[in-house]
């Protein structure tokens, strides 16, 4: 039996239910268009040479992704610029916002949350998950915290390293065969404690 099941099994006897929000962010390819490449010496923008850009842009590159907008570098881009450029994706990429790639993610995080049915997670004891792989903006997690407080019994965060540690240290321990079969359930417990912050959580309520 591995120690990977035995560590989820302690996880249900404690009545926890985890909640990993980088699952909720949309998969896909991420672009950013810099206006400076539109830019008359990437500095100044011509209205005819501008649309000659806008229309020359290859849109399949574009399909079915996740588009940011923005200028590096300090130049005047009016309105009109932006709105050309959204019209010339509108339908073919999945998203299109001002900003940056941070921007982007925040956009996607705040639909993903608004539009996640959380009926599952009602009268429960939550743990949150944190420090994902993924690039979650914090605001992500205080959007999480308004739809979830109201609904659960309580709410919990848990730092992801947590569960690398416990994870680590066990297969340590093994390698050292500093064990004993009663030892060995003593660490899976401990680990299971760990990676699932019951001493280290931060509860929310």
């Amino acid at each position: 039996m591995s120690e990977d099941f035995e560590i989820k099994n302690k996880v249900a006897e404690s009545g926890l239910v985890n909640f990993d929000l980088s699952e909720l962010s949309p998969k896909g390819k991420r672009i950013g268009i810099d206006l400076k490449d539109f830019l008359f010496m990437e500095m100044i923008l011509k209205e005819k040479d501008f649309r000659e850009k806008v229309a020359e842009i290859d849109s399949d590159i574009y399909r079915d992704a996740f588009v940011y907008v923005y200028c590096s570098v300090d130049a005047i881009v009016p309105i009109w610029a932006y709105f050309l450029i959204t019209s010339k994706l509108t339908g073919v990429a999945k998203k299109i916002v001002y900003g940056t790639k941070k921007d982007l993610e925040v956009v996607l995080m705040h639909e993903a949350i608004s539009h996640y049915n959380f009926a599952d997670l009602e009268a429960k004891r939550v743990l949150v998950k944190g420090c994902s792989e993924e690039d979650i903006p914090e605001n992500a997690y205080i959007e999480l915290v308004e739809k979830l407080k109201p609904i659960v019994k309580s709410l919990m965060f848990c730092e992801n390293f947590l569960r690398n540690f416990a994870v680590e240290l066990y297969k340590l321990l093994e390698r050292l065969h500093h064990r004993t079969a009663q030892g060995l359930r003593f660490i899976i417990w401990l680990c299971a404690l760990l990676c699932h912050g019951l001493r280290h959580r931060q509860h929310v309520g």
